[in-house]
């Protein structure tokens, strides 16, 4: 793994991505404080949660049409760029009139952010070699559970010392750096080359080819690469069921500390810190492990793992088994899903990976949706145990799934997206072989 992070260009993005991740950690775990305080109302900091998920649900897959036309390098400079601008009307925030400000600034922030997630997932496999897309990804996991353990500390810190002025600078200048960085990546000549021809191959035929209804031909070409596609398929069919049990656990993981554990927020704290040290733990195994299971199996025995210990935390509330076992479940949940996110990455035409990635985005958050709305729902009625154990049961029917839909050797999906371009009239039908 040291051996990619040396690659100068993934270097570069993978740093980028803990300066600028680090920074969001920052305002996420300051910026509902401020709003409570200013409010008092906990339905005020909701509304919060609710706008920044509202673009990624209907944009996501639309976003990731753009990021298959653009240059991905450009497309994640000028994103971080402009999140950096959409920070500064947050320093007019002074009063309870004025947090429309912050719920306008956080709906742009997520708006803007689904260009650069498709093309951050996108641009990977342009910077290293196959054979090391499955470090990379378990790097780039590293990276977000790394920043986890440090970003709310310091969050917490900056909010509590110096108010949330500093808070909001830390984030902005995260943003300079990690544009920064993203503009001194060079692509490789063979892969601009490449790209260069499928920008030229998507402006061609002038005025139509750059409507929206060369958009929506686009946008339907990549969702007909999820239905022809059996493997993309079966990914997202995978993702989907699993977040719906993430829903689930993202609603009651405080509840669960207050009413079962009965522990404070340091005991929250504490749970996050050590799913952050499991995931750490998870992404430097998983490169090993990969060489000797096949993905399937792979994600089978993390997602058990995972599953089983979302059953003892329903059964067995204790916190000191609890807080050993949720090391095992974060290594479990990025040993499940980086394998899934290198599959895409090797198998998916990247020309085609924006739309792919964006969709899958779209789906997670529908996904999410449904588990936060079951247990935002049911969770009064019959009880967080009961609840927890719905979540294990989703867990556990993904894990079969992966198991089922994932355990041969994938083969490329080229073919399909070949498929695809035909129907598009972008490929010559096949010439059937003489008799």
């Amino acid at each position: 793994m040291l051996s990619v992070i040396r690659q100068r260009n993934f270097g570069l993005l993978w740093i980028g991505q803990i300066i600028s991740m680090t920074g969001d950690w920052v305002l996420f775990i300051a910026l509902p404080f401020y709003i409570y305080a200013l409010t008092g109302s906990t339905l005020a900091t909701g509304i919060m949660f609710i706008v920044q998920t509202l673009p990624r649900l209907f944009f996501g897959s639309v976003a990731g049409v753009f990021v298959d036309r653009w240059n991905r390098k450009y497309t994640m400079v000028i994103v971080n760029l402009v999140q950096a601008l959409i920070l500064l009307p947050l320093f007019l925030v002074r009063s309870q009139d004025l947090v429309w400000i912050v719920y306008l600034c956080a709906f742009a922030d997520s708006l803007v952010s689904q260009f650069f997630n498709p093309a951050q997932t996108a641009i990977i496999p342009m910077l290293v070699e196959e054979k090391d897309l499955l470090a990379a990804n378990s790097l780039n996991s590293m990276s977000q559970e790394l920043t986890r353990l440090v970003g709310p500390s310091l969050g917490g810190l900056l909010f509590g010392l110096l108010g949330i002025g500093s808070v909001i600078t830390v984030d902005l200048i995260s943003f300079l750096f990690s544009a920064a960085l993203v503009a001194l990546i060079i692509i490789p000549a063979r892969v601009t080359a490449v790209k260069q021809e499928q920008q030229l191959a998507s402006s061609e035929g002038g005025i139509l080819k750059n409507s929206l209804l060369k958009v929506w031909q686009e946008w339907r070409a990549g969702m007909g690469l999820v239905k022809k596609e059996q493997l993309v398929r079966a990914i997202f069919i995978i993702i989907g069921v699993a977040m719906v049990g993430e829903g689930i656990i993202e609603v009651l993981i405080a509840p669960y500390v207050e009413r079962i554990l009965h522990g404070t927020p340091l005991v929250l704290g504490w749970l996050m810190s050590a799913q952050a040290v499991g995931g750490i733990l998870g992404s430097l195994a998983i490169p090993r492990l990969s060489k000797n299971l096949r993905p399937g199996r792979l994600m089978a025995i993390c997602g058990l793992v995972f599953s089983s210990v979302i059953v003892v935390l329903a059964l067995m509330p204790l916190v000191p088994v609890i807080l050993s076992l949720i090391i095992f479940a974060g290594a479990g949940a990025v040993g499940f899903f980086i394998p899934m996110l290198t599959l895409l990455q090797t198998n998916v035409a990247n020309e085609y990976q924006g739309r792919i990635f964006g969709a899958l985005n779209a789906i997670q958050a529908v996904t999410l949706l449904v588990g936060m709305g079951l247990a935002g729902g049911l969770g009064d009625r019959i009880g967080i145990v009961p609840l927890l154990l719905v979540d294990a049961g989703f867990n556990f029917l993904a894990t079969f799934l992966a198991f089922g839909l994932i355990r041969v050797p994938v083969l490329s999906a080229q073919p399909a997206v070949d498929e695809i371009r035909q129907d598009r009239g972008e490929l010559p039908e096949p010439v059937p072989e003489s008799l």
